[in-house]
């Protein structure tokens, strides 16, 4: 089939919630949309000089000309659907969300379009909020001194399966706005993500000057915490611990940082504990001019640690001009322990427990425990000392997985129970209430934990996994698109947990476009590798996609941690026998020809 190349303006645009309008009258809304296809979308379309690629059931692929006729086509659509919508109750209403890119496109003989001009085109449509028109950068610069436009800036921005950082910019459009953040659709064919507002920002880890690497623990701790107060503020958009410590040790200037992190301010800061004293000193920089809004040293006692996270937190909070409620100056007053000794186990275990090893995990569980002993009250400590007990039984590392669950129940049980506002112990008893079956339970805590804690990317991962094995695939997928938003650095895992969920939905090219991600990030992952096999054998455009590679990869798997995959499975559906869950992973022969 022939091919060739060229630049255009490409529109992709699909209806927000379809899934959920259908599901509740699947005639009455395909009869509205071709109604509005035919009085509206296709005769504008028509006359800024579109053509539609492809329909996708409820959105659409369209190539302009230029963008200017791509965003009068957009504005026009949009600003008609404010006027179809008057007066129908919002769960009623058809809403559209349009992303539009210049790039290069491959045209096929037949028309169609593919390449990075239309994929970037589709995920800006993704992270567009109901009734608005995302525009990439490249757009954006063709029509901003041409046409009227009221936008909105949402900075760089981590689109989803798109390897580089895009500047996206929002159009205000009749009634719908401009929102900071993306609609979060909980019930989509593509699911919306989060996008960073103004108020951005990135605490890298401190830097430890005590001289001793043993101290980098505390360092970090400090950081961690600040992360984790600051993320309490919904008027922030706070990128995750995991993302932020990628730059631990590095040489790089704010700008790299903000501009890779998607952020306009960045905190550093430097901590030196010499006995029963610390001093630590932290400066918020403007990553857009390098410029310093906030500097301050502080030299305290070990016992007034917490009381130097406050100043730093509120110090920060100040120079942003954030504007707090009485329940926001609540949250940001640490919640840890008045015990010296109890809080430096806390540090060491948790930082421990980052390491997910099996001994790091069992010397994090003793650390702790130990903390918890000196201060039963502790409810960070108790919530931590529950997840090593999890990564016990998913890993099947203690002699008895079934005493480790109930274990990691128990703590995190207590840990609730100590502090109901601590939405890292909600986080922990969501996760461990998914792996003890209880999914009820397990979605409620990890909404608690956001709703705590609206910037936790974690609780984010947690929402999507009791989603994703509750059989609510769609839902799972904003929760996972999300956390990707707030951490840009993200586990590799989160790849495989997509890629089940769009599984799911029988979206074959979409799963494996995602294992083929997270394969090449961890070569060794035998979980992602055997999810090759269904839609290797069920689809043959992914299997002539994926060739001898894909083959090899499921063939390679070894047959131990599918048991172990097979036991600790939390669906809702009957857990998987072992043979079964062998037999439907990894097939007894390929025929590699």
């Amino acid at each position: 089939m022939s091919e060739s190349r060229k630049l255009a303006a490409i529109l992709a645009a699909d209806v927000v919630g379809y899934s959920r309008l259908a599901g509740a009258d699947e005639e009455r809304i395909l009869a509205r949309l071709r109604a509005l296809r035919s009085d509206l979308i296709d005769p504008t379309i028509a006359v800024h000089h579109g053509r539609v690629v492809k329909r996708t059931g409820d959105g659409a692929l369209v190539e302009f000309r230029s963008v200017v006729d791509a965003v009068r086509c957009a504005i026009e659509v949009q600003n008609g659907m404010v006027e179809r919508n008057d007066g129908v109750p919002q769960d009623r209403r058809i809403e559209f969300r349009i992303g539009i890119h210049l790039g290069d496109v491959v045209e096929e003989s037949d028309g169609d379009l593919m390449g990075d001009g239309v994929n970037i085109a589709s995920r800006l449509e993704g992270v567009a909020a109901a009734g608005a028109i995302c525009l990439s950068e490249d757009a954006y610069r063709q029509v901003k001194a041409r046409l009227d436009l009221s936008v909105s800036d949402l900075g760089n921005t981590q689109l989803k399966n798109i390897a580089e950082p895009i500047r996206v910019y929002s159009l205000q459009v009749g009634n719908a706005g401009t929102k900071a953040a993306a609609a979060s659709e909980t019930a989509t064919s593509q699911p919306a993500t989060a996008t960073s507002p103004k108020l951005s920002i990135a605490v890298l880890p401190f830097a430890n000057m005590s001289g001793d690497a043993e101290q980098d623990y505390f360092a970090d701790g400090i950081s961690e915490d600040i992360i984790t107060a600051l993320s309490k503020l919904r008027q922030l958009f706070v990128i995750a611990r995991h993302s932020s410590f990628t730059f631990k040790g590095k040489n790089v200037h704010v700008q790299e940082v903000g501009t890779n992190l998607g952020v306009r301010y960045v905190l550093e800061g430097s901590v030196r504990k010499s006995g029963n004293r610390a001093r630590i000193t932290a400066q918020l920089i403007d990553a857009t001019t390098g410029g310093h809004l906030w500097a301050e040293r502080f030299d305290r006692d070990l016992t007034d640690i917490f009381a130097v996270q406050d100043d730093v937190t509120q110090q920060i909070v100040d120079a942003l001009a954030v504007n707090l409620t009485e329940g926001d100056r609540k949250r940001l007053v640490p919640g840890q322990t008045g015990h010296p000794e109890a809080y430096d186990c806390f540090l060491r275990g948790r930082e421990l427990w980052h390491r997910l090893t099996k001994q790091t995990n069992s010397d994090a569980r003793d650390l702790l425990q130990h903390a918890v002993e000196l201060d039963p009250n502790f409810a960070s400590a108790h919530a931590f000392l529950a997840l090593t007990h999890g990564l016990d039984y998913l890993n099947r590392w203690s002699a008895s997985p079934e005493r480790s669950i109930q274990q990691a129940e128990e703590a995190a049980t207590l840990s609730v129970a100590r502090d109901d506002s601590d939405p890292v112990a909600h986080w922990a008893l969501s996760v461990v209430s998914l792996y003890s079956r209880q999914h009820d339970r397990a979605l409620s805590e990890a909404e608690r934990a956001i709703s705590l804690n609206p910037n936790f990317a974690e609780g984010q991962v947690s929402l999507g996994e009791a989603l994703l094995y509750s059989g609510r695939s769609e839902e799972a997928l904003a929760c996972f698109d999300r956390a990707r938003i707030l951490n840009p650095y993200f586990p590799d895992v989160v790849l495989h947990f997509q890629a089940w969920a769009w599984f799911q939905l029988r979206r074959y090219e979409e799963a494996v476009e995602l294992l083929v991600q997270r394969v090449t990030r961890n070569p060794v992952t035998d979980v992602s590798r055997a999810r090759f096999w269904p839609p290797v054998t069920d689809t043959s455009s992914v299997s002539k996609r994926l060739g001898r590679r894909g083959k090899r990869w499921c063939a390679s798997i070894p047959t131990t941690p599918w048991n172990t995959a097979a036991k600790s499975c939390p669906s809702r559906t009957p857990p998987i026998s072992s043979s079964s869950w062998e037999g439907y992973a990894k097939p007894a022969s390929y025929n590699d020809g």
